[in-house]
């Protein structure tokens, strides 16, 4: 296969309308019809059921979506990471991406005992909002990334275990529950006041809810400190509390794990020392 009919194909995919995939992909509809249609024929399966009215994905297309994106998004990384390199001191530094306000002081010790090792490369780490290190890492922008099972995906990567925490609630100082010292999850999401916090989805929107839209830790304390919402969160951001936040720790809260992730195809000494260096911590 070929990566125009893979970009082809799942065009028509996502969008379920010859119209809107051609319009999408700036070509005619009939040469994007044609082209499924010998995609079809090599592969000897239907991947679209057409009527007149709609076009659904078969079961074999479904898969071939899945595999798609994921193909696409290896060439897209090859390109981004191949430019990189050439750039001069890309050939040597390595993007690490985490969660902002997530693992501050797992993240300085690692790098604090990644640099004292012979050889070691500039580590350019770059903050983001949640969920968005999974992306980075899978189109190339990022080298290596930090994730936090069950929040990320570590799906189609390789990864190493760092650590596993249990959780806390978070709440304004001076809230009735602050007092206990201990709680259960069903005690903190349905408080009168404090609706949960809106985490944008993978696509970047919303779920719908009374609760305040967050994009990063730092917003989520602050949101909290000002009595607007409270949230369950790992037992590592207990540091960052100031006094007007309240940490108790949440019995039935499933753990938090982190862990060091890597696209499996990666040859780099580098890389491969900074995660030696990871677990060695």
């Amino acid at each position: 296969m070929e990566t125009r009919e893979l970009r082809y194909f799942v065009a028509v995919a996502e969008e379920l309308h010859f119209g809107r995939a051609a319009e999408r992909l700036g070509i005619a509809q009939p040469p994007l019809s044609r082209a499924i249609q010998r995609l079809e024929r090599r592969l000897g399966v239907e991947l679209l059921h057409r009527d007149n009215r709609s076009v659904e994905l078969t079961a074999a297309g479904a898969v071939l979506l899945a595999e798609g994106r994921a193909a696409l998004d290896a060439v897209e990384a090859a390109g981004r990471r191949t430019r990189r390199a050439g750039t001069g001191t890309g050939s040597a530094a390595l993007v690490l991406v985490t969660k902002a306000g997530a693992s501050g002081e797992l993240l300085a010790k690692l790098l604090d005992a990644y640099a004292a090792e012979p050889g070691a490369v500039e580590i350019d780490v770059q903050l983001c909002g949640i969920g968005e290190q999974e992306g980075m890492l899978r189109d190339g922008r990022a080298d290596v990334a930090l994730l936090y099972l069950p929040f990320d995906s570590a799906t189609g990567f390789d990864t190493e275990v760092l650590r596993s925490e249990g959780q806390i609630a978070v709440l304004p100082a001076g809230h009735p529950l602050s007092l206990e010292t201990s709680l259960r999850t069903s005690d903190v999401t349905g408080l009168p006041g404090l609706p949960p916090p809106r985490w944008p989805r993978r696509d970047g929107t919303y779920p719908d809810g009374p609760g305040p839209k967050v994009r990063d830790h730092t917003q989520l304390l602050q949101l909290i400190m000002l009595g607007r919402t409270t949230a369950i969160m790992p037992e590592s951001l207990r540091n960052q509390l100031g006094e007007k936040l309240v940490a108790v720790p949440v019995v039935d809260a499933p753990k938090v794990t982190t862990v060091i992730a890597w696209p499996p195809h990666s040859r780099s000494r580098a890389l491969a020392r900074l995660v030696e260096v990871a677990t060695r911590l």
